[in-house]
């Protein structure tokens, strides 16, 4: 019974209005802290990147020691392992000495390198050529209708394809003595994602444009569209500039998913992020033996 002059009961709980400004406080929180995840997964992504560089900094530099000079970005035949790119000759510096061993025994069977000549190493996924920032590992190729495993670093060629003055490229011998502008001030290996339809961006083998590995696993700063694919693409040249994940003339210059720039290798092994502003000098930085004065990035 309630007692005189006590107010009766009323069910706890919120007023509409109550339950709007509720909603419209986590509504700005979440505001709030998505970008600041969206940050930290971009750092945590550009620190896995930079070590994967690192990483194949360290084997292309144990292939030098063993060799003398870098490996070929590519080969034709009668090459033994003709359209190999550079990742698929420094595996055992890569601690992949099994798939290397597999590699050898897959070539002497079927020499003739494609989607489906059954190589292991066409369709095995490395995670050191892999940027999280991407996140694509493989694709399947049409109307081949099989995978092939991609590769997020290629070798620079120099300021284009044809151009063969950087340090990977079509029957490269380069050696470190012959880069005369200086290891530090000289790209090896950069960032652009895979092509949308997965045609380019394969880190085993491939021939790229015109069998030479152009945007398959190498690629100039300064780079051309010669294959017959992608005919709406311009001719070029491309530069280093921002590009996007479904368009396909952004298989032919250097980019990355990471905001304002991407990752570049340089020849005495250091992995630096350089941001979009620097495409200017990028040419200059392609070259081994160019003689440019560059500032540093």
């Amino acid at each position: 019974m309630t007692r005189p002059g006590t107010p009766r009961d009323r069910r706890a709980g919120l007023t509409l209005v109550e339950l709007l400004v509720v909603l419209a406080i986590v509504a700005v929180l979440i505001g709030l802290l998505l970008p600041a995840v969206q940050r930290i997964r971009d750092a945590a992504n550009r620190v896995t990147c930079g070590n994967n560089l690192r990483q194949i900094g360290l084997a292309l530099h144990g292939y030098h020691d063993t060799y003398h000079v870098l490996p070929p970005g590519l080969r034709r035949p009668p090459d033994p392992y003709a359209y190999m790119g550079w990742g698929g000759r420094i595996l055992p510096y890569l601690e992949q000495q099994p798939l290397w061993e597999q590699a050898q025994k897959d070539y002497k069977q079927q020499p003739n390198i494609s989607p489906t000549a059954g190589h292991t190493g066409f369709h095995t996924v490395l995670s050191v050529f892999v940027c999280p920032a991407d996140g694509r590992t493989n694709g399947r190729i049409q109307p081949e209708n099989t995978d092939a495993a991609f590769t997020h670093y290629l070798g620079v060629m120099g300021k284009s394809s044809g151009s063969r003055d950087g340090v990977l490229y079509l029957d490269s011998r380069v050696a470190f003595r012959d880069v005369a502008d200086g290891t530090s001030h000289t790209l090896m290996v950069g960032e652009r994602p895979p092509s949308p339809d997965n045609r380019f961006g394969w880190w085993y083998a491939g021939a790229g444009q015109s069998a030479s590995g152009d945007a398959d696993m190498l690629l100039g700063v300064a780079d051309y569209r010669t294959t017959f694919r992608y005919p709406t693409c311009p001719f070029g040249p491309y530069a280093f500039g921002p590009g996007r994940p479904w368009d396909v003339c952004d298989t032919f210059h250097f980019w990355s998913r990471h905001v304002g720039g991407a990752h570049f290798l340089f020849v005495d092994g250091s992995a630096r992020f350089l941001r979009y502003s620097a495409g200017p000098i990028l040419p200059a930085l392609a070259t081994r033996a160019g003689g440019e004065i560059v500032e540093e990035p």
